[in-house]
Order: C-alpha cells, then sequence, then structure tokens
C-alpha cells in the first residue's frame, strides 16, 4: 500500500512530489498542495490511513481509495488494500467502482440544469410531460376509519388494503425530494407485480410500468427512499425536455465539461480490469453482462474517485471547474438546501438534525445530527459502499470508494477528514 504523499514534513514535500507524482494522475487537472497551506493538518490527514488499516485489519473491508481537497487544492488522494483479494492486486488510484445510489447527484444536476433553462419546474406535475402519471392511487389499509399508509410492508405479508385517489399529483419536486411515494418500500410497492425488466428496456419503454403503480403515501406527506424508479422517471424528463437521450445528456452535459473520463453506464471491455473484484460476491450482473439501454439515473453509473472529486469540486466552486460553468451559484444552493422541512427522518425514521434536497442529504445541524460535516454540507452515497459531500463552510470535498458496504468506515473516515481542518 502506498504512503500519502502529501502528508510529509514540509521540508522534504517538493523532493516527494516530484518523485511520485503518480499518485496524482488520476485529478491532475485539480491543483495539489500541501494540507497547511489550506488549513489543514499533516498529521492529522494521517489518521485517514489510519482508520482505513485498522478496518482493513478487522476484515470490515478489503480496500478503498480516499480523496480530500479543501480551497481548490488536493491535499489527500490514497489507496488502501486490495481491488481483487483472489489475485492479490493492490487497489489502484483509476479503480472503478459501481457507484449505485451515488449515481443520483448526477441526476440532481441535470435537473437543475434544466430548471435553469426554463425547460422544467419543480412543481410541474409528472403528467405534463407523461400523461400516464395524471390520476395515480394511494395504498391504504382496508379499514375506512384507518386511511393510513404503513411506512414498511412485508410483501408476503400484505394486509388487507384499498387504493384511494391521490389527493394530487406527484410533481417533480416530490421525485427529486423522495416525497412522492413512487416505489418507496411500502404498501403500495408491496402490492405491485414482480417483474424482471427486460433486456433491451429504456427509460422511455418503462414509464408506463411505473405509471402502473399504486403510490406508498399521499405525494408530500412524507419522506421515504425511492431507491430506483423516482429519479429513473426524472430522467426520462431530462429525455423528453432536453431532447436528448440521458447517457448523451450525461456525458455531453455533465462527463465531458469535468474531464471525467473514467465514468460509464457501460464501462468499456478494455476497462474491464480496472473494476473492483469483491472477494465472496458475485459481481457478474454488472461484469458479465451485454451493454444495457436503461441508462438508471438512480444507480446506473461506474466511476473512479479522481472522476467523483471533480463532479463534488464543481459543486463547492459554485457550479463551475476547469472554466466551465455548469450551474449558477444560486441553483447550486437550491440543489444543497433541505427541501422539505422537516419531514426528513432518514431510513431509521428517527434521523434528527438532518434535511433533505435534491437528490442530496443536507446537514442542518452537524450536532444533533451527528454528523462529522459543517452546517450547510451535502451529499449523497451508494448501496455498495462509495459516499461523497461537498462542504460550502469549509470549501471541502470528500470522496471514499468501497466496495463493501460499512458504516463505521465511512464515519471514521468523515471524522478524521473534519478533525484535520485547523483553520
Amino acid at each position: 500500500m502506498k504512503t500519502s504523499i502529501l502528508l510529509q514534513p514540509p521540508q522534504v514535500l517538493v523532493s516527494l512530489l516530484c518523485l511520485t507524482a503518480i499518485n496524482f494522475a488520476i485529478a491532475a487537472d485539480i491543483p495539489t498542495a500541501t494540507p497547511e497551506e489550506v488549513g489543514m493538518s499533516s498529521e492529522r490527514l494521517e489518521r485517514i490511513n489510519t482508520v482505513m488499516q485498522r478496518h482493513m485489519d478487522a476484515g470490515d473491508i478489503q480496500g478503498a481509495v480516499t480523496v480530500v481537497a479543501r480551497r481548490g487544492k488536493l491535499v489527500h488522494f490514497q489507496t488502501h488494500g486490495l481491488m481483487d483479494v483472489d489475485n492479490n492486486r493492490a487497489m489502484q488510484e483509476d479503480s472503478i467502482f459501481i457507484m449505485m445510489s451515488s449515481t443520483k447527484p448526477l441526476l440532481g444536476v441535470s435537473a437543475m440544469m434544466m430548471i435553469e433553462e426554463g425547460l422544467i419546474r419543480p412543481e410541474d406535475p409528472v403528467s405534463r410531460y407523461i400523461p400516464e402519471f395524471a390520476d395515480m392511487q394511494v395504498a391504504v389499509l382496508a379499514d375506512p376509519t384507518d386511511n393510513i399508509s404503513p411506512y414498511r410492508v412485508d410483501a408476503e405479508n400484505i394486509p388487507a388494503h384499498r387504493l384511494v385517489p391521490a389527493h394530487r399529483e406527484i410533481t417533480i419536486h416530490d421525485l427529486l425530494t423522495h416525497t412522492s411515494g413512487l416505489a418507496s418500500g411500502g404498501l403500495g410497492t408491496a402490492v405491485q407485480e414482480r417483474r424482471q425488466r427486460d433486456a433491451d428496456a429504456t427509460l422511455e419503454s418503462e414509464m408506463s410500468v411505473y405509471a402502473s403503480y399504486a403510490l406508498d403515501f399521499q405525494p408530500g406527506s412524507r419522506w421515504s427512499y425511492s431507491p430506483g424508479a423516482g429519479l429513473d422517471v426524472v430522467a426520462r424528463i431530462v429525455e423528453i425536455a432536453s431532447g436528448q437521450p440521458f447517457d448523451v445528456f450525461i456525458k455531453e452535459r455533465i462527463l465531458e465539461p469535468l474531464d471525467m473520463n473514467s465514468t460509464y453506464f457501460n464501462v468499456p471491455p478494455e476497462y474491464q480490469n480496472r473494476r473492483v473484484v469483491i472477494a465472496d460476491r458475485d459481481m457478474s450482473r454488472f461484469f458479465d453482462r451485454p451493454p444495457t439501454k436503461y441508462f438508471s439515473a438512480s444507480g446506473g453509473l461506474s466511476s473512479t474517485a479522481g472522476d467523483y472529486l471533480k463532479f463534488e469540486q464543481m459543486l463547492v466552486n459554485g457550479g463551475e471547474l476547469f472554466g466551465n460553468r455548469l450551474l449558477s451559484p444560486r441553483s447550486v444552493r437550491m440543489m444543497g438546501s433541505n427541501q422539505i422541512g422537516e419531514l426528513y427522518r432518514g431510513f431509521s425514521q428517527n434521523q434528527e438534525g438532518m434535511g433533505f434536497g435534491y437528490t442530496v442529504g443536507v446537514t442542518v445541524d452537524p450536532i444533533t445530527s451527528n454528523a462529522r460535516r459543517s452546517s450547510g454540507a451535502f451529499g449523497w452515497g451508494g448501496a455498495f459502499g462509495t459516499r461523497s459531500w461537498t462542504d460550502p463552510e469549509e470549501e471541502l470535498t470528500a470522496v471514499i470508494m468501497l466496495q463493501q458496504p460499512h458504516g463505521p468506515t465511512q464515519y471514521d473516515f468523515e471524522n478524521a477528514v473534519q478533525q484535520a481542518i485547523i483553520e
């Protein structure tokens, strides 16, 4: 495993940077600095490596890539452990990770672009773009005097239920904030017929299926995560509004301007050997499938730590990177601000001090939330362990890439980053 080159005493830093500049090849376009130059401690940043090693020694993770930038300068880019245990391959700076729901913030930026251009509005009903979404119904318990929708339902033990009309249509705002009730794990989701998506499916072909779902609750009445369908509907609206397939839109409007050259819906065959391979997990559905035509905004991308740092750096810069402006600062603030008042209670339903913006969680109160971030920080993660955030107050971005979900590792990384800020 490599030693972090930006955590050395200042008197030897310059020579070490010259000798080991290869470590920063992936994020070479973001300038580097010593931690002290941007108000961070080299010694304290070293704790990232310590906690990663601790979790590898405990068998919690097999490897990771961690990246930190502050005030527009890269101060930590480190590989840890193995990307392929069976073949004893060390983690690489350009290792490709399955992003799962870390894909979602790119959809958030895409939607904000369409909002900026006046092509869509958050308050627009989805049916304005996809007529099948008019006249949705909500699943509730059967007793008319108990007109409620349970938060979670066992699909093998579905209670007696009925369908009632939605009080209003679902909107783009509802979908972006997971307050629509569409496919969010409740009673409406449980009563849907289970089906395998066709290999030739596209966003367009699946919309009538999603529109046939019963909602899990009345639109806007609660927060409940829609892991797949909800934001894929927004991706289809982006296609309609922009006149481009979603994968082309993402490539031309986000990936190319940000020089994110290792981010894909379909990883090219020549780069498959850069994928992280997890011991004791069957990855064949990701590695050994034909190229997908269904470009999921909810979980379809694969990427690298260096690429995702560029995305986060664009956000902390107020929508601009490398001279390319993707969004205005006000649009970034809109995306990263709490949009739903007190509705967000997290997956546990007892989370405090957090809110939810457009596709991202937002730190409202760092103390009550127990977040290792400042007020106003925002970001999201993926089911396989990727996580990143933007902290405007500290002018900081951070990325941790795992392929094994492990909350304590993520928490310890965030804690190490926070306590390394010294001014």
